[in-house]
């Protein structure tokens, strides 16, 4: 199935690989905030708007990695739409909730290169 959600890197943050070693990948688009630019994979988004809200089940490939998406927070989609900005907890602890605008998921990210394509796409295909 084609991806609903598809953007493209354009910087990595200096803290990005730390960020990832700990389990959380920040995503934004840009414009990013100063302040979140150091921890964040910014991205331009490819597509003007995602056509569907992410959800448990759908995997995430960032570059050659993947994750499958566990659980989405309640305005994770919004977020995704209005600023292209997505949380994603790896293999967080279990039984764990997300925030509000969140995603949990299981897999690996790897730090991507700048020119890599970011892309959700339903139900694990």
């Amino acid at each position: 199935m084609n991806p609903y959600f598809r953007s493209e890197v354009v910087s990595i943050g200096v803290d990005v690989a730390e960020m990832l070693e700990g389990g959380v990948a920040i995503f934004f688009a840009e414009p990013c905030p100063d302040e979140l630019a150091e921890v964040s994979i910014v991205h331009r988004v490819m597509d003007s708007d995602p056509q569907r809200d992410p959800a448990p089940g759908d995997v995430l490939r960032v570059g050659a990695s993947t994750v499958t998406l566990d659980a989405v927070g309640a305005i994770a989609g919004e977020n995704l739409r209005s600023l292209g900005h997505m949380v994603v907890y790896v293999n967080p602890e279990e039984g764990q909730d997300p925030l509000p605008g969140a995603v949990l998921a299981t897999g690996a990210l790897t730090v991507p290169t700048i020119g890599e394509t970011i892309e959700i796409r339903s139900g694990g295909r």
